[in-house]
């Protein structure tokens, strides 16, 4: 209990301390005043049931209308509190989860730690389902059990006084000895509720492991049907239909076999808790008939003491009557903090053994220096790399499959922390990467085409000439369509696209992985004049296997297979151009 706690007040406290906790702080002590306001009418109404009851047995009527209209305001001033209670506190729920929400967004897309966190096994599946539903589930049911728990106590405080006073003492007699308890209900209310409390805990607490598969398994699930969605092609053309079909009800077999221990399980609870309810209704007045009967009370006395009592009991009862909700808070809680914790270890990488130190360079030079980079499980990748690209460079790496090359173009991307050495560029350079498949957002075409800088950043004629230069005329008057392009375009339209973007941003250090592989030979010579005529400044590396490429590229890189597990890179020496740059493993050649 005090790891959840501390790990609940760590997610929930910078909320409270940030820049938008005034307003929270003033919204959280309406809801509080709200909810004492609650309790005090409930007093009211407590001391109201024993004048009417006792109107009613006296057949006093001038009383009775008296209290129909007490009663009247009562009841207005209760649903006016309960309707703005229940609004304020909804207000500060969607403004604490609207916060929490853009500092986990804020988190996750920064640093890239989206991309390093699935690079490794942790605790953090399926971050997406911790941002949209934990968050909402821990807000919602933080407010909950917290505002729920304070009414239960200042309800405890104010009807204990009440009972207290109401309850008279109790006789007997025990094994000889007379005994005197006084305020006997008060005693009775508190062992009705730590005795169902126990029980409901006994019976309840396996709900917080499961509520917390559960959670896992659904998101699972949800993830394999829109993974489907985005590669409905890939399937049909494997005809994989049958695999998918297996794969959809494994997923959901989960979901149903988790589902049905919850149902057994809260079947137990509910037997236990249901019938606490139910006794619980009938339990005050059993124990205050006595009084009743013997005359000592009055008909409204009996009442207002009933009432009184199952307040207590209510109050004490407030984790059994909760429990559910208590279950699935904890759950969401250690979701959460199993989040952060990832977030934790994946935000910096130079603390993975020594990390990939980054430094800034001259304005002119991109320099790769005494570079290693490892595979997750730390098993060497590369080794001794060294190398520089100046402005204007075209470098083509190439090599057997499976050795690094992209994985090279990822350290120097700064999204690949596994490694050593050092990459010093120039200080705000403008770097654009291309990979084999380009990301497409759903939206536009012009904000596809533009993305990531704003859509209103490039102009109209721009885009249609740039779509034309590449091939795709028939896409410049879609600008304002909008639309899931990954499923709508083809693989090599995709990366027609992502030359749009390269032509329209203009950047200083393009690098290429396999960005032309889904297109044709006379496409990709296009693609590469292009590159040469409009930005003739700008460094160009490229990573394919195409012997195509190599006549774009002044520069040719090789990866060789190292004996020792860890690949090197040298410059394939072209005999006919003596002149040209070397680059090998020696970590001292450095150009």
């Amino acid at each position: 209990m005090r790891t959840l706690l501390r790990d609940a007040w760590t997610i929930a406290r910078p909320y409270w301390f940030s820049g938008e906790r005034w307003a929270g702080r003033g919204l959280l002590a309406l809801v509080i005043a709200l909810t004492l306001g609650l309790v005090y009418i409930n007093v009211l109404l407590n001391r109201w049931n024993a004048t009417f009851y006792n109107a009613l047995q006296n057949r006093d009527y001038a009383v009775f209308i008296r209290q129909l209209v007490r009663f009247s305001w009562l009841a207005g001033a209760y649903i006016v509190v309960a309707v703005y209670q229940l609004y304020v506190n909804q207000m500060l729920l969607i403004r604490w989860r609207r916060w929490l929400t853009e500092r986990y967004l804020g988190a996750w897309l920064t640093d890239r730690a989206y991309y390093r966190m699935q690079l490794v096994d942790g605790e953090a599946d399926n971050p997406d389902q911790r941002i949209a539903d934990d968050v909402r589930l821990f807000v919602a049911d933080t407010l909950t059990l917290a505002i729920g728990g304070l009414r239960s106590a200042v309800t405890l405080v104010s009807f204990v006084a009440i009972l207290w006073g109401l309850s008279g003492p109790l006789a007997v007699r025990l094994g000889g000895i007379a005994l005197t308890v006084p305020a006997y209900l008060v005693w009775a209310a508190l062992l009705y509720a730590v005795v169902g409390t126990w029980l409901t805990d006994r019976i309840g607490r396996p709900l917080v492991r499961l509520n917390f598969e559960q959670q896992r398994y659904e998101a699972d699930f949800r993830f394999g049907l829109v993974r489907f969605r985005e590669n409905t092609e890939g399937v049909a053309l494997y005809r994989g239909e049958a695999d998918e079909l297996r794969g959809f009800r494994h997923r959901f077999g989960a979901v149903v076999g988790n589902w049905w221990s919850i149902m057994r399980r809260q079947k137990r609870l509910t037997w236990l808790t249901a019938g606490y309810a139910q006794a619980a209704v009938i339990f005050p007045f059993v124990v205050t008939a006595p009084r009743y009967f013997r005359g000592e009370i009055p008909l409204g006395g009996l009442v207002q003491t009933a009432t009184a009592f199952g307040q207590v009991q209510d109050a004490l009862s407030f984790i059994v009557s909760s429990y559910t909700d208590i279950a699935e808070w904890r759950a969401v809680v250690r979701r959460i903090a199993g989040f952060e914790r990832a977030l934790a270890r994946v935000r910096p990488p130079a603390a993975i053994d020594g990390g990939i130190a980054r430094a800034d360079g001259d304005g002119a030079r991109l320099v790769v220096e005494r570079l290693a980079i490892d595979r997750p499980d730390g098993q060497p990748l590369l080794a001794g790399v060294s190398l520089v690209v100046e402005r204007g460079d075209t470098v083509l790496l190439y090599g057997p499959s499976g050795v690094g090359k992209s994985t090279l173009i990822r350290a120097i991307a700064g999204i690949w922390p596994y490694g050593r050495g050092e990459i010093r560029m120039p200080p705000d350079a403008r770097l654009l990467f291309l990979p084999q498949k380009p990301y497409l957002p759903i939206g536009t075409l012009r904000q596809v085409l533009s993305y990531p800088t704003p859509a209103d950043g490039v102009d109209d004629h721009t885009l249609r000439a740039t779509l034309a230069a590449v091939g795709l005329p028939a896409l410049a008057e879609r600008l304002d369509e909008s639309g899931h392009w990954a499923l709508r375009l083809s693989p090599g339209e995709q990366q027609r696209i992502a030359f749009v973007r390269v032509l329209v941003q203009r950047p200083e250090w393009l690098f290429l992985d396999e960005a032309t592989a889904a297109v044709d030979e006379a496409t990709e010579c296009r693609l590469y004049r292009l590159l040469r005529e409009r930005l003739p400044a700008t460094a160009v590396f490229s990573v394919g296997h195409r012997e195509t490429l190599r006549a774009f590229h002044a520069r040719q890189l090789v990866v060789r297979p190292g004996t020792d597990g860890a690949a090197s890179i040298g410059e394939a020496v072209d005999v006919s151009r003596p002149d040209r740059r070397r680059v090998d493993a020696d970590p001292t050649n450095v150009g």
